[in-house]
């Protein structure tokens, strides 16, 4: 006579193959994140900024959705350009060097394309990739680099920004699942 798995007896006997084929650190995220990609977070849907909106247009678009980051894309061509970190924008506020008459151009952080290739981070992207991505001080290619506070979540061949995934997400996504 045959026996059978329940769903979940399955489910535990091959997490527990794959597992012990991992690396300790990698075993672990496994367990914290159970399978959950950048989808599970939930992440709102991006809001993008021309380079040449005014710095206070942005400021209230950002307050009004409570995001830290906008995205800045091209208003031509919609590509992206760089993005702007309010945290950031406060401080430059503050020390006045920008105004909120200024346009973004001025006050954003624009991407380094000439550096070579960069993570392409999706809505399918294992959250044990996304947090490896905000833990690693290098780059896909080896290059060293700060470690990273958000991931621009874009589609597969980059063409459309889909989100923003930020460190923080990641941290609460963790504290509202079960253990």
């Amino acid at each position: 006579m045959a026996s059978y798995l329940t769903a979940t007896e399955a489910l535990s006997q091959q997490q527990f193959a794959q597992n012990a084929d991992l690396p300790a650190s990698q075993a672990t995220w496994a367990n914290k994140y159970r399978g959950a990609t950048i989808e599970d977070l939930d992440p709102p849907p991006a809001l993008s900024v021309s380079p040449s909106d005014l710095i206070s247009t942005a400021m209230l678009a950002a307050y009004e959705r409570d995001y830290t980051h906008l995205t800045v894309t091209s208003s031509s061509k919609r590509s992206l350009l760089g993005y702007l970190s309010i945290p950031r924008l406060k401080e430059l506020l503050k020390e006045g060097a920008v105004k909120e008459s200024d346009s973004v151009a001025v006050a954003m952080q624009r991407f380094n394309r000439k550096r070579g290739t960069y993570q392409v981070i999706t809505m399918e992207t294992p959250l044990e990739e996304l947090e490896r991505f905000f833990e690693s001080e290098t780059g896909p290619n080896g290059e060293q680099r700060p470690k990273q506070t958000f991931a621009v979540v874009t589609d597969a061949s980059r063409k459309f920004v889909l989100g923003v995934a930020t460190k923080a997400d990641l941290e609460e996504f963790v504290k509202r699942r079960p253990a």
